[in-house]
């Protein structure tokens, strides 16, 4: 089945107030054309200007998750996104004319119900999915949140809430396909606890809320005062806490509502890669500081997966050697053939280079939090394009192999990651003697020195 992109038939608008700034703000989703993804527009400011649903435009995340581009910010945006992602829609032009949209009940619930009642509208142009292919993780310390994604035939989503409250516990939820979104956790909403109300009250935040929109559970004891300030802020005669722990005036949807809505929050923040995720999401005590972190991290190897398949076409018209030639000569197969291409070989000196790919097997187990090719491999590639170099000098190659010798004055300048191109460029250093060559060798990336070596190899006859 082709998986084409998609919009909505026809605009719609939402009305509600900030939750922080307590502002009446109107949104409204328009239709879009292909390839623009989820777009901001504020209407409300000179200009008009745009701001993309990207993780670089991430500013803060307290309360929420902040835009900023050009000086122009927006505030909460992730239950709209969260609706957008759980509806499959790929294209909306979002108009605004405040900093942060309607916090509506404090989940994603009526934004979907808009949404479905605009209509969704298949587009000519093919999804852009971001296919995991290997285990992808990231950790705060601090916090002790972490998550990770691996390989999965769908988007998935598991989140794993545990505050160290007995109030709240610790909650699971999972979503195993994105279909499941609309009934089971679009209306799951926002919570806090009490003591972080009243230091929101004390800094003159959430003017918006009200027991409507965010659940509150009640972490500790309740003084006359704070309970005088909660009844002034919900403005209501009476504020009491519910046997479960939580204040009066909302039912609970789920006894997993807070795992749910933090799930909700994932599937929110991590819009901002710009592309549909195809794998499972397994987070672990999850937040917006988290969700954004990672989602940065999966946009910057995006990004260099998409600079290698450039660098691919820009390297096409140099190359003198691919891969099955050089096979030709060299005894090595993948996975332990570390040289791509041959772009330039003299008497002397050869220039080859290697597409690291997020793909090589060794990042499974190299750093996988924090991959990084392996010096050690550096040093076997380049070894290698200095055997196509000196093998070349005899008639029938296939009939010889280089051994190390020796290895001098190695160094590392820079780690090499996923997406990066390595460029290596090798000389002899004296002519070749006894069937033993010595050669300087170093790799480049982005014209960047990363690694050097001195290098003997003997050559031996089969």
């Amino acid at each position: 089945m082709i998986n084409k992109q998609t919009t909505i038939n026809s605009s719609i608008s939402l009305e509600g107030v900030g939750i922080h700034t307590g502002k009446d703000v109107k949104l409204t989703f328009n239709p879009a054309a292909p390839d623009t993804g989820y777009v901001f527009k504020r209407v409300d400011l000179e200009g008009k200007p745009l701001i993309e649903a990207l993780s670089k435009y991430v500013v803060n995340t307290q309360r929420g998750t902040t835009l900023e581009k050009s000086g122009v910010k927006l505030k909460t945006i992730e239950h709209v996104l969260a609706a957008l992602v759980g509806l499959e829609i790929d294209n909306v032009l979002i108009e605004i004319n405040a900093e942060e949209p309607p916090i509506m009940d404090g989940s994603s619930k009526f934004f979907v119900d808009a949404l479905e009642k605009a209509g969704l509208k298949e587009l000519n142009s093919l999804r852009k999915e971001y296919v995991i292919k290997n285990v992808i993780t990231y950790k705060d310390e601090k916090s002790g949140s972490e998550i990770t994604v691996i390989p999965a035939e769908n988007y998935q989503i598991t989140a794993m809430v545990d505050y160290d409250t007995k109030v709240l516990g610790t909650q699971n939820a999972s979503l195993s396909k994105l279909s499941e979104f609309k009934d089971n956790f679009s209306n799951a909403r926002t919570f806090s606890f009490l003591h972080e109300i009243e230091m929101l009250l004390e800094n003159n935040l959430i003017k918006g809320g009200d027991l409507n929109n965010a659940i509150v559970y009640v972490d500790k004891k309740i003084s006359n005062d704070t309970m005088e300030k909660l009844k002034k802020a919900f403005n209501k005669n009476k504020v009491s806490v519910k046997p479960n722990g939580i204040l009066d005036n909302l039912t609970l949807h789920y006894q997993n509502e807070a795992a749910r809505h933090k799930l909700l929050d994932v599937l929110g923040d991590l819009a901002l890669i710009g592309k549909r995720i195809r794998g499972k999401i397994i987070a672990k005590k999850p937040g917006h500081h988290i969700n954004t972190e990672f989602a940065k991290k999966l946009s910057n190897l995006i990004e260099k997966e998409e600079n290698l398949k450039l660098k691919k076409i820009e390297y096409e018209d140099q190359t003198i050697m691919d891969a099955e030639q050089i096979m030709s000569i060299l005894p090595h197969r993948p996975p332990f053939l570390f040289v791509d291409k041959i772009l330039s070989i003299s008497e002397n000196s050869i220039k080859g280079l290697k597409y690291v790919s997020p793909d090589e097997p060794y990042f499974k187990g190299h750093f996988p939090g924090r991959p990084v090719m392996p010096g050690v491999l550096q040093i076997e590639a380049m070894a290698q394009v200095g055997g196509v170099l000196v093998l070349s000098s005899f008639p029938d190659p296939e009939n010889y192999l280089t051994f190390f010798g020796r290895i001098e004055n190695a160094k590392f300048k820079r780690p090499v990651e996923p997406g990066d191109t390595l460029v290596f460029e090798l000389e002899l250093l004296s002519p070749i003697r006894r069937g033993i060559s010595h050669m300087l060798a170093r790799a480049y990336v982005d014209g960047e020195l990363t690694t050097e070596a001195e290098m003997k190899a003997k050559i031996i006859k089969k």
